[in-house]
């Protein structure tokens, strides 16, 4: 095999990189990594967007000839240019892996996390403005964006279901999938052309639950429940994509909602550098990495399907957890409020960095 994470791809999983900059396009960057590390998916959300637009000025030209009236706007026009590039260069791997893998996801603003309408109104907008089908739209997985999933589903638009931390919110998830796939078909549409993944985040999870694992003084729990958590998750992905009700969509064409490992990269420097992909490998399963968790599986990763390996510890793990009081419940309750509360900081950011970078273009022009 040519890499480590060439080797991923023989066992069934498909390597994303989880940044995006119009740098890492125009510099060949973008395509290096399909060719040496096996990248195959691109994921971006607004924090990402900020740090890209936060150093260099390779958006200046573009932000000094727009013409929008805000910075919102402006955002927009960048981030859509950039991805609809990104697209492109990864379309001949939409075509030769049959639509399974080369798509690009850009995020709905974040501030929309409660609005069911007008996410899907944002939604429809990037899809046709954008117009490439390795298009994926990412909707947060709250209360407003479970049925703001089963619309676009609906409606034929492939969603990348994001912020996803707790097990029942992953199972609303595919069944709104599941739901949406089966309106599409009630009205005439072709499911084949829909693709979906589910975004569940690792690493955030154990950061939250080990901080009160501090607070329990059990140690011997820390860095465990994030790897366990998307285990069991990979599990409830293989019953609800087994069944009667999903071969009936099946056969008409249609492709599950695989499991989209995300927060990859590990926050607690005790833990090994590689751990959360490690421990995750498995077929039909994805792995969004940034850039340095990339070269640190490609430098010294382990290839080893673990995914499904023990999995009763997994399972006896919560019960270790509530004994230690440890709310489960609450943690992810938390993690998902915190992580569009992120999400908002960095979008707020973003927003007044180029306003600031407009008024500094237009005072040197």
């Amino acid at each position: 095999m040519k890499s480590r994470l060439h080797q991923l791809s023989v066992l069934g999983q498909s390597v994303w990189i989880d940044y995006l900059s119009r740098d890492l396009i125009e510099s060949g960057a973008l395509a290096r990594a399909v060719d040496e590390d096996a990248v195959v998916g691109v994921t971006s959300n607004p924090s990402i967007f900020q740090k890209a637009l936060a150093h260099g000025h390779a958006y200046d030209e573009q932000i000094a000839a727009s013409n929008e009236d805000d910075a919102e706007s402006v955002f927009l026009s960048l981030a859509l240019r950039d991805v609809a590039a990104a697209c492109d260069l990864l379309r001949p791997v939409w075509e030769q892996t049959d639509a399974h893998d080369g798509y690009v996801s850009i995020e709905v603003e974040p501030t929309l996390a409660a609005d069911t309408e007008t996410t899907i109104a944002q939604a429809t907008r990037f899809h046709e403005t954008i117009a490439r089908p390795n298009l994926l739209v990412k909707i947060p997985a709250t209360d407003a964006g479970v049925p703001a999933i089963e619309e676009m589903t609906t409606r034929g638009y492939s969603i990348n279901v994001t912020l996803i931390f707790s097990l029942s919110r992953h199972v609303q998830v595919a069944k709104a999938y599941l739901r949406g796939l089966e309106r599409l078909v009630a009205a005439g549409g072709d499911p084949g052309r829909v693709h979906s993944v589910a975004s569940f985040f690792v690493s955030r999870v154990d950061t939250e639950t080990d901080r009160r694992l501090d607070t329990a003084g059990r140690d011997d729990l820390k860095g465990r429940l994030g790897i366990a958590n998307a285990k069991l998750a990979y599990q409830q992905y293989k019953l609800l994509f087994a069944d009667e009700r999903w071969e009936a969509l099946a056969v008409r064409g249609a492709t599950t909602q695989r499991c989209l490992w995300a927060s990859t990269s590990t926050k607690d420097p005790r833990l090994r550098d590689t751990l959360y992909v490690d421990e995750l490998i498995g077929p039909e399963t994805i792995s969004t990495m940034p850039a340095e968790t990339i070269k640190a599986f490609q430098d010294h990763g382990r290839v080893e399907a673990r995914l499904e390996s023990e999995l009763d510890e997994a399972q006896y793990l919560f019960n270790q957890l509530y004994a230690a009081g440890v709310d489960y419940d609450d943690v992810v309750a938390t993690l998902e409020r915190e992580g569009i509360d992120k999400f908002v900081a960095s979008f707020n950011e973003l927003l007044q960095g180029i306003a600031e970078k407009r008024q500094q273009l237009a005072s040197a022009a």
